[in-house]
């Protein structure tokens, strides 16, 4: 199904049938709904719905139907931070402790070294902290930056590449610290409104009442299945953002004009460049067959680098409960396109988007597009085991409960239901599902949004001194340990 197409008359010759291709795919995937743009020469050359934004209601995709676009947000947040510079309320070669007061890293290296730039190209050395502010949401960002003293480095700051959501609510919060408007209100006034993204917002409250959304979905053992809406929190300014083809293919016309939009200057010129430059390479191996045409991949800021066939091209992926998504530039072709899709758990959006981008760049040779096929099921909870009575617990299961804190995180609770151990969060309430001896792992107890897999290992650590338990320890950023509270 179909709806809503437009082709301009001087469109690329390549794109000939392409919507045909394009189903295909979908067919293969077992997809429910996708959206595509292409912008060629400052134009948008092609734009069409496929599929449904509602499967139980056949309701159909259209240009302007609205998906979650994940971490395709990273470059509007990088675009925010560029355009407050050149209002001249920050630098980016300046350290974050200028605009978040009291601002301290972990180490002295991290604290003497690290710049605005650095979170921008994911060279900070923070890495994945995820799980400080989904299990642990602070009231707002700069309450959660008051925990980075006790957030371990996870890679080598300045000298190596490690992606950090983190990182991007650093740079949310830094932009509002020197604007005094929140996040939410510099994207729309800064970027939304002047690029005449219309049908764009930063809020799930708000995505719901237009008219023309999407539901999210997943696959479950070849089915498609409507999941819940991942509903970001701190995290607004690496994943928040929902947004149309339509809309989307302004924001690539704005890039492939170097921050000019219509005339008017957005970004510098030397900011995009920038920012769709290869600041910090991600592998810098050289390419092992013959007939591998993608290597030497980097990141500038809010964009992946990479040589595609030859041609340097500039694009991103987003993840969110429910929705994918995939932007891509050349910007030496001066071509671009968006592919949204209402699927978390699948690599849709970078086929259709490697076809285009081959057809475009006239690689295809008129055969189709050869791929190899990603779909992974969602996750679904299972029945909670019983305790393994060959490798009982070292202790009874009230011995267990109580409060357990670390500053850079948070406090969890462990109680006992019905014979069971569960696990309360801030944001989540999970049953401890047990394993051997003192190590247990989590399962959730309801239907929660596709963000994560749920399943953590916690261990329980006895004091050598009398037996007693004095700490849990979660298997996440290598292991992070809570201390029981003897109250």
């Amino acid at each position: 199904m179909s709806f809503n197409f437009s082709f301009a008359q001087n469109a690329n010759e390549n794109l000939k049938e392409i919507d045909t291709e394009i189903e295909k795919i979908m067919t293969d995937y077992k997809a429910v709904g996708i959206s595509v743009a292409i912008v060629k020469d400052g134009k948008i050359i092609y734009t069409k719905g496929y599929g449904f934004r509602d499967l139980e209601n056949k309701l159909l995709v259209t240009p302007n139907t609205i998906f979650g676009i994940g971490s395709n947000t990273k470059s509007f947040t990088a675009a925010l931070i560029g355009i407050l510079e050149k209002e001249g309320k920050l630098k980016i070669d300046e350290k974050p402790s200028k605009y978040i007061p009291h601002l301290e890293f972990s180490t002295d290296k991290m604290n003497n070294t690290v710049t605005i730039e650095d979170l921008l190209d994911h060279r900070s050395g923070l890495g994945s902290l995820d799980g400080s502010y989904i299990l642990f949401p602070a009231k707002n960002r700069f309450d959660l930056m008051d925990r980075l003293p006790y957030l371990k480095q996870n890679a080598e700051p300045k000298n190596s590449w490690r992606y950090s959501n983190f990182g991007y609510i650093m740079l949310g919060a830094i932009a509002e610290q020197v604007s005094q408007k929140s996040w939410d209100d510099l994207i729309k006034e800064k970027l939304l409104t002047p690029l005449k993204m219309d049908n764009s917002n930063t809020s799930i409250g708000e995505m719901v009442k237009q008219k023309d959304f999407s539901y999210p979905y997943g696959m479950y053992k070849g089915k498609a299945q409507k999941l819940l809406f991942q509903i970001p929190n701190n995290d607004k300014p690496g994943a928040a953002i929902n947004s149309s083809a339509n809309d989307m293919a302004n924001w690539l016309r704005l890039w492939l004009n170097y921050g000019n939009f219509e005339g008017k200057d957005i970004l510098t010129k030397d900011f995009a460049k920038n920012a769709m430059s290869e600041k910090a390479i991600i592998d810098g191996n050289p390419p092992m067959k013959p007939d591998q045409n993608n290597f030497l991949f980097g990141y500038g800021y809010g964009w992946n680098t990479q040589i595609f066939k030859g041609h340097y091209r500039v694009a991103h992926e987003g993840g969110v409960s429910g929705f994918s998504s995939k932007m891509v530039l050349f910007p030496a072709e001066k071509f671009g396109i968006v592919v949204l899709t209402n699927q978390q758990n699948t690599d849709l959006p970078s086929t259709i988007s490697s076809m285009i981008s081959i057809r475009m760049l006239g690689l295809d040779e008129n055969k189709p597009y050869q791929y190899e096929k990603e779909i992974y099921d969602i996750y679904k909870p299972t029945p909670v085991k019983s305790i393994n009575e060959q490798f009982k617990p070292t202790h009874s299961l009230d011995d267990y409960c109580g409060e357990y804190t670390n500053k850079g995180y948070g406090t969890i609770e462990i109680t006992k239901e019905n014979n069971n151990l569960y696990i309360t969060f801030p944001a989540f309430k999970f049953v401890l599902e047990h394993q051997k001896f003192d190590n247990f792992i989590s399962k959730p107890i309801n239907e929660i949004p596709q963000q994560m897999n749920p399943e953590f290992d916690f261990k329980f650590n006895l004091d050598y001194n009398n037996g007693e338990i004095k700490e849990l320890v979660m298997d996440i950023q290598g292991g992070v340990v809570f201390k029981k509270d003897k109250n």
